[in-house]
């Protein structure tokens, strides 16, 4: 009796590993859970509303796009999941339904998709969406108004620092870790984020290199910046979007380096592009811009920072230089 076997050939290196893609998304979901809780007490039920239609889009627009393409179906991966729940948690609670769907299909169907799905999209969908959504409905975007008992303003912390809300008082520091001051639905609280980037490094899905990084950069400009406030330091760190971009999202698989040094040099630009945008800026955020910058610089951070296999021959640039000018000498003669 015949059996029919499919046999899959791919590139070097072939390497068995116990972490599957599911099995890495659901880590990270489960990682996202308590910012998710937090975000419920904080801001209500809409909460969930909100991420319902987040994620209830990705997947149905992953399993849509993949019939009309033709391609076998990936929802099972679970990464059309995580895509959705961090756009939610990009999007203030107050984000009319319909502008969330459509985020939700503009970082599956263009960002992913139409780059080949999972392990082909050059940028993060959910950030790239969230830029789109920035620019097209900023009145929405920029709404933190939430029906709260524990909010006591609406503003974010970012925007008074930045002098947008002079009438606004300054969130203390038990309020900036808790998360009950306004911001994005999974940025404001900064124990639940700290608790799942814990989780994450754990489990070994992603390194600290890439959070430490971004953070410690963003630390140290901003002690220059605020000359040597730690108050507007920690304010820095804990407010905005910089816990969520750099623990769950600068951590992209596809969209980060792969070499040590990579994701140093990475989170470094991170960092530094965060800060500048925030202090030299007119916009108080600047984690979401950063990203998909650096995302964009990954293939040359990785050929310049990835090792040479064992062996290779270090090039001597003089004797090509040599060798080039020669070849355009004999050809003149």
């Amino acid at each position: 009796m015949s059996v029919n076997k499919k046999l899959t050939v791919s590139a070097s290196p072939h390497v068995r590993s116990p972490h599957t893609a599911t099995g890495i998304m659901l880590d990270v979901i489960i990682s996202l859970i308590p910012a998710l809780i937090a975000a419920v007490v904080i801001f209500g039920y809409k909460v969930l509303m909100v991420t319902i239609v987040c994620v209830g889009s990705a997947v149905l627009s992953e399993y849509l796009s993949r019939k009309v393409m033709k391609r076998h179906q990936t929802i099972g991966d679970l990464s059309a999941v995580v895509t959705g729940l961090i756009l939610a948690f990009n999007l203030p609670v107050s984000i009319p339904l319909w502008i969330a769907a459509l985020g939700s299909i503009i970082a599956i169907v263009v960002v992913k998709q139409m780059f080949d799905g999972i392990g082909q999209n050059f940028v993060n969908p959910a950030l790239a969406a969230r830029i789109i959504l920035l620019v097209s409905f900023p009145s929405a975007m920029s709404n933190w108004a939430a029906d709260s008992k524990f909010i006591t303003t609406t503003a974010t912390p970012l925007a008074i620092l930045k002098g947008e809300e002079a009438a606004e008082a300054m969130p203390s520091m038990v309020q900036m870790l808790l998360g009950t001051h306004g911001g994005s639905l999974g940025e404001v609280c900064s124990v639940a984020l700290i608790l799942g980037g814990v989780y994450l490094v754990i489990r070994k899905v992603i390194s600290p290199a890439i959070p430490l990084s971004y953070i410690g950069t963003v630390a140290v400009f901003m002690l220059f910046a605020g000359k040597f406030d730690f108050a507007f330091v920690a304010y820095q760190i804990l407010g905005g979007g910089l816990l969520l971009g750099a623990i769950f999202m600068a951590t992209d698989y596809t969209t980060s380096p792969v070499s040590f040094k990579g994701k140093i040099i990475f989170g470094i630009g991170c960092g530094l592009i965060t800060s500048a945008i925030r202090i030299f800026g007119s916009y108080p955020e600047g984690v979401s811009f950063s990203i998909i910058l650096m995302n964009i610089l990954v293939p040359h951070i990785e050929r310049l920072t990835t090792a040479k296999p064992f062996g290779t021959p270090k090039r001597d640039r003089k004797a090509e230089k040599a060798a080039k000018k020669a070849e355009k000498e004999a050809a003149k003669v």
